[in-house]
């Protein structure tokens, strides 16, 4: 299965959702399903607000 995110992103976005004291030790199975969709929903939606933010020109 191919990583969409590296574990550096899933861990500051853990960081600013209030959850990475449960994921210090490398282990995601410690979190909850509520979590694990909130930190698919904050990825998203960083990601759309990157797409929708016009280039800027060299």
């Amino acid at each position: 299965m191919a990583r969409l995110m590296s574990e550096k992103t899933k861990y500051e976005l853990a960081e600013e959702l209030g959850f990475a004291h449960k994921v210090k030790d490398g282990d995601w199975g410690n979190i909850t399903t509520r979590e694990a969709g909130m930190l698919v929903r904050e990825a998203i939606r960083k990601v759309e607000e990157l797409m929708n933010k016009p280039a800027e020109r060299q």
